[in-house]
């Protein structure tokens, strides 16, 4: 009997809290305390887990029986990668809840606080603030965080208690989520390895089956068994005939009683059949003394390897934010692609310039050409940004681009180099002559200084309206004193070269989603291949253009390379010194937004570096064919409008689940599928240029 009526006990306490419940949410209040259900937004959803993310289960118990609205406590986060954010309500929770589930960024550390949301009357307890609850998360992992109300029990009654908290605790143990690369750079080195093994072999087949059959007959006729001898006696080794005579044809009749007065004509033998190698096809090419033309595969493998780079981050790069573009501020393997294109750029134009000059171009000519392949690129940067599903709107036709960026860089730089472009080299003997591929285009440095100098000029001193000068950060939340309070450079982004966008081409015709938009919360769009930041894309592109006159001017290999690591090496330290060495400081950070001077000079530095490693190891000591990235490089823009065009198209693209190894490795067969496409243009001499 006393387990029945303690049982009608505990169905009447449910039925009466249910009850109590329902009018609360009939009426919009919150029973007992007259406080309208808005003002506190209760949110305990069922959330799912997702990639990149990790889940916090929160229990807030307290002594007290019943729920007390004025106990509540709120999650605040925020990601560090959000530089100067302040924190975000993301919960608010009762006491004596149940667990509350929320999934937090895993990909960077996370900043969290539980915060009472009466201050006045609940005291929050240093173990809930921000300094002892923010950790680096793991992702896929399920975290608990106990919070716990203690009632004050001093008899003041302004304070009724105090709100606890305890470290998060890892429930259980997720995978690494760097297992899908780890396999994958295996599977890629087994498939080298292999690769340049069946190469060797081919290569040295008919030299091992000469070997054998060779070896076998030869020793036959040297060592003969008695059972096969005509008589004991040992016979002689027979001589190897030699090569000229077992090659030798009967000379012509007309030809047999004479010989040529030159007494070059050897009448009835050739070269080949006298084991001469041959030097020339053509007799007549032996009094041709012009330079060879010097083909570096270092440069096309060079540029093989940024735009393949560029299809994997540019199709997701498996989900890792490592490979996708930074936020705002810092350096990603994303980031590297797009200026070392415009880098290479630069170099490949000394080798066409100075073919053009030896051919004794006229320069309205040259400008011409220049013109005419920056408006192609032009054009065909639109037609990409009108690509997709639905038809775009002329309204909101998005005008800037990667490929409007390379016709405006590529019309500067070349129009420039025109009139300074050499085909001899008058200053080798010169007491300046190891720096001569500097000093003999003095005139050409200044200008492109110049253009660096008006950029920073613009920069920091434009006063741009409502943001004031030299304010260049992404907006939105950066600086804001809370979440509360908006940020005076909330509508800032980017500044002076935000404002410039916006000013000549309007808002609906610049990019609409900046990579700083879903961490700042910013509103206002913002194009990171605008026009203020073409400035310093002309003086990268002049950068690869020093590296292009390093190859005409010294023709030795140790000159090249000696060069290539000291301008790699020069530029870094100028880099690293304008950032202040720092993710986020210095004069200058390093920004790929904004194409900031020290991201320029860091790109270029690492894009000397590497083209000095193809070109030792392809070039010098031809230890890599520089496979499978040659062959995309021989056709870059082919690449380029192809694989934003067929994106989703099977079979480059199709649907997979949301992991890092399904996507990890359709964005793996991009790339590999157009390498393998250009590489069959490459066998049919198929080559798109512009």
């Amino acid at each position: 009997m006393a387990g029945r009526g303690r049982m009608k006990l505990c169905i009447l306490q449910v039925l009466y809290i249910l009850t109590l419940w329902h009018s609360s949410q009939a009426q919009g209040h919150v029973p007992g305390h007259g406080l309208v259900k808005e003002e506190i937004p209760i949110q305990c959803p069922n959330v799912d887990d997702k990639m990149n993310n990790a889940r916090i289960s929160i229990l807030y118990t307290s002594g007290v029986l019943n729920q007390n609205p004025d106990y509540s406590v709120a999650l605040l986060y925020q990601t560090e990668e959000c530089y100067k954010c302040p924190l975000v309500e993301r919960l608010v929770i009762l006491n004596n809840s149940t667990s509350c589930n929320i999934l937090i960024d895993s990909r960077w550390n996370s900043r969290l606080e539980i915060r009472p949301l009466h201050e006045e009357t609940v005291k929050q307890d240093p173990s809930c603030k921000e300094d002892n609850l923010s950790e680096k998360l793991h992702e896929n992992g399920t975290y608990d965080l106990y919070v716990t109300f203690t009632p004050n029990d001093t008899g003041d009654k302004t304070v009724p208690g105090t709100v606890k908290c305890r470290h998060l605790i890892l429930e259980n143990m997720p995978a690494d989520s760097y297992i899908p690369i780890y396999v994958a750079i295996g599977c890629i080195a087994g498939v080298s390895i292999l690769i340049t093994l069946g190469k060797l072999l081919y290569k040295k087949r008919w030299y091992c089956l000469n070997r054998l059959f060779m070896t076998t007959g030869n020793e036959s006729l040297i060592n003969p068994k008695k059972s096969d001898s005509i008589d004991d006696r040992p016979s002689a080794p027979l001589k190897p005939t030699p090569r000229a005579t077992l090659r030798q044809r009967k000379p012509p009749k007309k030809q047999k009683q004479s010989v040529s007065n030159s007494g070059g004509d050897l009448g009835a033998y050739t070269s080949e059949d006298l084991g001469v190698m041959q030097t020339t096809i053509n007799p007549a090419d032996e009094q041709d003394s012009r330079p060879k033309k010097e083909r570096l595969k270092s440069l096309d493998t060079f540029r093989g390897i940024s735009i393949i780079v560029m299809i994997f981050v540019n199709y997701g790069g498996g989900g890792y934010w490592f490979f996708r573009h930074s936020r705002w501020n810092g350096l990603t393997f994303a980031d590297l692609v797009f200026p070392w294109f415009i880098w290479i750029m630069g170099t490949a134009m000394a080798y066409s310039f100075t073919g053009m000059l030896r051919r004794v171009t006229p320069k309205h000519k040259i400008f011409w050409k220049i013109f005419k392949r920056s408006c192609i690129l032009f054009v065909l940067g639109l037609l990409v940004n009108t690509g997709g599903c639905d038809p775009t709107r002329l309204t909101h036709l998005r005008i800037p681009g990667v490929l409007q960026r390379f016709a405006g860089t590529y019309l500067v730089v070349a129009s420039i180099h025109m009139f300074f472009a050499k085909t001899v080299d008058v200053s080798m003997y010169t007491y300046w002559g190891f720096i001569r591929d500097i000093v003999d285009f003095w005139l050409e440095w200044i200008l492109h200084i110049v253009f660096v100098t008006v950029h920073i000029i613009i920069t920091f001193t434009l006063d741009v309206p409502g943001c004031g000068k030299g304010y260049i950060g992404p907006g939105g939340l950066h600086e804001a004193v809370n979440s509360t309070e908006a940020s005076v450079y909330q509508n800032c982004t980017g500044g002076a070269a935000g404002y410039i966008d916006r000013q000549v081409f309007g808002d609906d015709h610049i990019y609409q989603s900046p990579t700083c938009k879903p961490i700042y919360k910013t509103t206002v769009p913002y194009d990171p291949e605008g026009l203020l930041g073409t400035l310093n894309s002309v003086f990268m592109c002049y950068l690869g253009l020093q590296a292009g006159k390093i190859l005409m001017t010294f023709k030795e290999p140790s000159a090249r390379v000696k060069r290539f690591l000291i301008w790699g090496l020069f530029l870094c330290l100028i880099a690293g010194a304008l950032c202040g060495f720092k993710k986020d400081g210095g004069t200058i950070p390093l920004n790929k937004n904004l194409w900031s001077l020290s991201f320029v000079l860091c790109m270029a530095g690492f894009a000397f570096v590497l083209l000095a490693f193809c070109y030792v190891t392809i070039d010098v000591y031809k230890v890599w064919s520089g496979a499978p990235f040659y062959f995309p490089g021989m056709n870059s823009i082919f690449m380029y409008i192809a694989h934003t065009t067929y994106q989703n198209y099977f079979p480059v693209g199709w649907k997979v689940e949301e992991n890092h190894t399904q996507q990890l490795a359709l964005h793996l067969w991009g790339p590999a599928f157009f390498c393998l496409f250009t590489y069959m243009m490459h066998r049919k001499k198929i080559y798109i240029t512009i």
